[in-house]
């Protein structure tokens, strides 16, 4: 937008100040300072010669719901500027973004590769569904890059990856995934919901599309569900026009929410990160601590890669305390600021068992054989004062 804050001369404007401006024009209709809720499904045309201008191109405005809002495209914008991508488009959750690009980009015959720790509805989507499409999918380890190389065949199209993981926090080496898509002329995706664009940008690193659950980090609020896809305006233009067909629209009071949480978003971030490094740092001290997964932990495996590629570890540590199923769930039970729920990422902190929240219908040896154990925590960080949250955990350390 013409009117919209812009960098001068070499000067890059930093986190905080793209989450505040970025993406907004400095004068908004009735001279509001927020951005209004466009809450409408359709528009007007004043004349013939508008709607024509319009589907020729000479225009830019919008024309129905389903294909866009002005509310949408601001909190669009904003997001783009932070991801440092060159286009942005928002979806109705997380799952809408990464069902519908694939279902863009994917079609019979084709090939997928894509790492065992992506999140799991994702690989859902991959096995049980497209696979009745006669699209093919291969799992590899994360971090394999052999097994992933060995694995392309002429067919594929797409490789998958996430990085932090859920609910371990694996790192992946972005530089070296890009270079094999590029390499293999195949389109790299990373599901980046963990890191945010706060933490670590996967498209500076050469990846082609970053998928984030804007539910989460990005609305920091727990009160909205979204989904965005970045990339190039060719890859993502793409993905719109199956959208439009599709349908997972991103509604405007939800876009208005998101980009109100996006106001404060590097300040969350900074605060869970800072928050979530103190805890991982107390946790792995502890005696009745088997293991701390948090990349900010020099212990931890691909730390290097971690400080390498990210600005902050996230607000995400995951544990295995001492014991079984029925000790993780004592302490779990035992924390009082903490509340038990899926999702991460609000201002909120939050703590499940990931036997028990996301594989309850399996066994103790079914769960072991996706890499689930029964003694694991995971705790997604809020903005409450760390040492607060660490003298709870002591608390249901020892209560337990």
């Amino acid at each position: 937008m013409a009117d919209e804050p812009s960098d001068t001369g070499a000067h890059k404007r930093g986190p905080s100040t793209a989450s505040v401006h970025a993406g907004e024009p400095r004068r908004k209709f009735g001279n509001a300072l927020a951005t209004p809720i466009i809450q409408t499904a359709t528009y007007t045309f004043a004349n013939t010669q508008e709607l024509r201008d319009h589907f020729e191109q000479r225009i830019t405005r919008e024309e129905y719901g389903r294909y866009g809002n002005p509310t949408q495209r601001v909190a669009e914008e904003k997001l783009a500027a932070l991801d440092s991508a060159e286009d942005c488009l928002l979806f109705s959750s997380g799952m809408a973004a990464i069902t519908t690009a694939l279902f863009a980009m994917l079609s019979r015959g084709a090939h997928v590769v894509v790492t065992d720790d992506s999140y799991r509805r994702t690989r859902q989507f991959l096995n049980s569904v497209l696979h009745r499409y006669g699209i093919e999918v291969s799992t590899v380890p994360a971090g394999d890059f052999d097994a992933m190389q060995d694995a392309i065949r002429p067919t594929t199209r797409v490789l998958l990856s996430e990085s932090p993981t859920n609910p371990y926090n694996c790192i992946l080496d972005l530089e070296r995934f890009a270079e094999i898509g590029r390499r293999h002329r195949v389109k790299t995706i990373i599901d980046a919901t963990f890191a945010t664009p706060y933490n670590q940008r996967p498209l500076e690193f050469g990846v082609d599309l970053v998928f984030h659950s804007a539910t989460k980090y990005l609305g920091g609020h727990n009160d909205l569900m979204a989904g965005a896809v970045l990339g190039s305006t060719d890859l993502v233009d793409g993905i719109r026009a199956m959208q439009g067909v599709m349908g997972a629209v991103v509604d405007p009071f939800a876009a208005y929410l998101l980009i109100r949480g996006l106001k404060t978003f590097a300040l969350r971030i900074e605060r869970q990160n800072a928050n979530a490094q103190a805890i991982a740092e107390f946790l792995e001290a502890h005696p009745k601590v088997v293991r701390v997964h948090y990349p900010g932990l020099p212990s931890f495996p691909n730390h290097d890669i971690a400080r390498r590629q990210m600005r902050g570890f996230g607000g995400v540590v995951t544990f295995e305390v001492e014991g079984d199923l029925d000790i993780a769930s004592r302490v779990v039970d035992a924390c009082r600021i903490p509340r038990i729920a899926p999702s991460l990422g609000g201002v909120e902190s939050l703590i499940e068992q990931p036997a028990l929240m996301s594989f309850y219908e399996l066994t103790t040896e079914e769960r072991l054989q996706v890499g689930i154990k029964d003694n694991l925590i995971r705790y997604s960080v809020g903005i409450e004062d760390a040492g607060d949250l660490i003298a709870d955990l002591a608390a249901a350390l020892e209560r337990a």
